[in-house]
């Protein structure tokens, strides 16, 4: 038995000829490229007027740009002459040759702006030159010019945007979403361009206007107060590369990525590499899938960035992507290190002068130190990789050594008694109001002398404060000038062990580099099919694999043999892993792959490292606490994003019980 077909093969397609497509069409497909909608034309014709030198820029729209959008400038205007030049395709003053382009520092330089509007809106084009009698004006559909009124600068002025295409026109949103959009891309350029003044008008209304001035205040008033109060500088030089703007402080992250922008050279870019150096300099700061908000500048020799990458010009591509991500990473991770509690002032009088509160008295007796002291991880000896999981007693012995290694930098009252200097004899009124020392529970034995009192601030005058109970076994509460400062101890202590880890591991390999990961060879390698980017990944990177504790190598065509993993990840999914690694890989280049890798390690440890909640910590030990984060960098979150402190002021608590009222 025969099977017939159902149906008749399909028959050849015909062949059609090789043929010019119209202009009028050409026109069309290139504007599909560069006017997406109302908000495009305006960025487009922004981009003109800022490059003729205009100092005021007015944007008047209606219907949200969809019925009327007109640019108007004070620049340098177009002559006569050149105005039916300037409507055709690929005619502009910004380049004239290969060299030119490979040198652009202008923000158009396509030519193609205007003609692609004019296919498919009524476009017309009024300006005068400084040496016009009067301006004229250009209609985009015949042509013709005529004479106008008009001081110099241009006004471009763009009617019933996609009349001749109804179909894109389907796809628009409601005028407000236009509206809001076209405001987007003023304030873009507002932020990039403080000298110029900006003014936004719809529907004859004022929406939003922006006046000259400098970039602080501009700042302030594209993106408010409360962005500039919270908020680094970041700067940064690195020969022909330079990063400077603002990068907000993690616990002001927001839900949504709407706060982020970033510019070369003047221009706005969407770049997938920058928001990526970006968000590995959050990496360890920031909480969940928060988003960060930050305005960065970069500014950068031309002939090492290329612009001519899409036809929006928001695409840039960079000759030296690694160099340009670490720079961004390094500019905002110097930013945001300094913490709140850094810097502690130094001390305006002893602390006889002004009397410390006394502490409050626990319920239960603080348990007394370990017996057997081991070296904290920041002497950890070098023989010793630094990414060995630490002793599991070690993050209460760290507390314990520290209140011993910073006694002489605490307050009198809450120094140790057997290393306290002999106090030389107070006048009588000076002893009236001195507080006698608290006994400490620290063995006599392995309490090290302080060789000189080191001057001690007055009381208030540390940043944290001094301590004085320990709430739930969890919070630490201390007294500073401003009221009551509460704090996580363990999220505190993990950011401290996480900081002084890293550091340890940047100190044994010497270079500040990250050091290579140990790892684990597997008995039976595991294999997977892979995809030939995956295998090109492999064989380019296999210096970075090696590094990341990795041995993937080929095994056949479309094969490749994962040998070895990370130490720390024995139980890992080792495929999964691979495939992982390498998609990072391709994608950015391994530029910051082995310190997220290690840095991932290290938290993993700092948080097994660090006190534990219901841990009774003695007031030494708080207080050395309290000195550690002062000294720490990020130490007001922890690796997680999670806050370790918080202040309550005297303010505040008095609103509690109504003090004052």
């Amino acid at each position: 038995m025969t099977l017939t077909p159902t149906t008749a093969p399909l028959a050849p397609p015909s062949r059609r000829p090789i043929r010019e497509l119209p202009d009028e069409l050409i026109s069309q497909i290139a504007a599909g490229e560069v006017v997406e909608r109302p908000a495009s034309v305006v960025r487009e014709l922004v981009d003109n007027a800022l490059d003729a030198g205009a100092t005021r820029i007015a944007v008047r729209l209606i219907a949200g740009g969809v019925r009327s959008i007109v640019i108007e400038d004070d620049g340098q205007g177009i002559a006569a002459a050149e105005l039916p030049l300037a409507l055709r395709r690929h005619a502009t003053s910004k380049i004239g040759s290969l060299h030119d382009l490979e040198q652009v520092m202008t923000m158009g330089f396509r030519g193609e702006a205007l003609a692609a509007i004019g296919s498919i809106a009524e476009l017309s084009i009024t300006s005068r030159t400084m040496d016009a009698a009067h301006a004229q004006r250009i209609d985009g559909r015949t042509g013709e010019l005529q004479p106008a009124a008009r001081a110099v600068g241009t006004t471009v002025e763009v009617r019933e945007l996609f009349f001749s295409t109804p179909a894109r026109r389907k796809f628009l949103k409601s005028d407000a979403t236009e509206l809001a959009h076209c405001l987007e891309a003023v304030r873009r350029h507002a932020l990039a361009r403080p000298e110029v003044g900006f003014e936004v008008w719809h529907e004859g209304r004022l929406v939003e206007q922006w006046r000259p001035g400098d970039a602080q205040q501009r700042l302030r008033d594209v993106l408010g107060e409360a962005f500039a109060r919270d908020s680094r500088e970041v700067a940064l030089q690195l020969g022909p590369l330079s990063v400077r703007g603002r990068a907000g402080l993690p616990e002001t992250a927001r839900a949504r990525a709407d706060l982020q922008y970033v510019y070369v050279n003047g221009r706005h870019v969407r770049d997938r590499l920058l928001a990526h150096g970006v968000r590995a300099a959050y990496e360890d700061v920031l909480h969940g899938s928060r988003q960060p908000s930050y305005v960065l500048f970069l500014e950068i020799a031309p002939e090492r960035v290329d612009v001519n990458v899409h036809p929006t010009k928001t695409e840039v591509r960079f000759r030296d992507s690694r160099e340009v991500h670490q720079a961004v990473r390094r500019a905002v991770e110097a930013a945001l290190a300094p913490s709140r509690t850094c810097t502690a002032p130094a001390g305006a009088g002893t602390a006889a002068e002004t009397p410390p509160p006394a502490p409050m008295a626990t319920s239960e007796p603080a348990p007394a130190p370990a017996p057997r002291a081991e070296p904290a991880l920041a002497n950890t000896p070098r023989q010793v990789p630094a990414w060995r999981a630490p002793a599991p007693v070690q993050g209460r012995l760290l507390l314990e050594q520290a209140a011993r290694l910073h006694a002489r930098e605490l307050p009198a009252p809450w120094r140790p008694a057997a290393s306290a200097p002999a106090p030389a004899p107070a006048p009588a009124k000076e002893a009236a109001t001195a507080t006698a020392p608290v006994s400490s529970p620290v063995p006599d034995r392995v309490a090290a002398p302080a060789p000189a009192p080191a001057p001690e601030p007055a009381d208030g005058d540390w940043p944290l404060g001094r301590a004085l109970a320990q709430l739930g076994g969890v919070y630490v509460l201390a007294e500073n000038r401003h009221g009551l400062i509460v704090v996580d101890m363990h999220a505190a202590h993990e950011r401290i062990v996480y900081e002084r880890l890293k550091r340890a591991v940047s100190e044994t390999h010497g270079d500040g580099e990250a050091q290579a990961l140990a790892s684990q060879p597997l008995l039976i390698p595991v294999t997977f099919a892979a995809t030939p980017a995956e295998v090109a990944a492999a064989e380019t990177h296999a210096d970075t694999l090696q590094q990341l504790g990795l041995d993937v190598a080929p095994l056949s065509p479309g094969v490749l043999a994962v040998r070895a993993v990370p130490a720390a990840l024995q139980g890992a999914d080792a495929a999964a892993l691979a495939r992982s690694v390498l998609a990072d890989l391709a994608e950015h280049e391994g530029s910051t792959l082995v310190q997220r890798a290690r840095d991932e390690l290290l938290a993993t440890m700092a948080c097994h490292g660090a006190v534990r909640a219901s841990r009774r910590l003695t007031v030494e030990e708080m207080n050395a606490l309290l000195r550690d984060m002062e000294r720490t960098e990020r130490a007001d979150l922890c690796n997680h994003g999670r806050p370790t402190w918080r202040q309550v002021t005297l303010r505040e608590l008095d609103t509690l019980f109504l003090r004052g009222r």
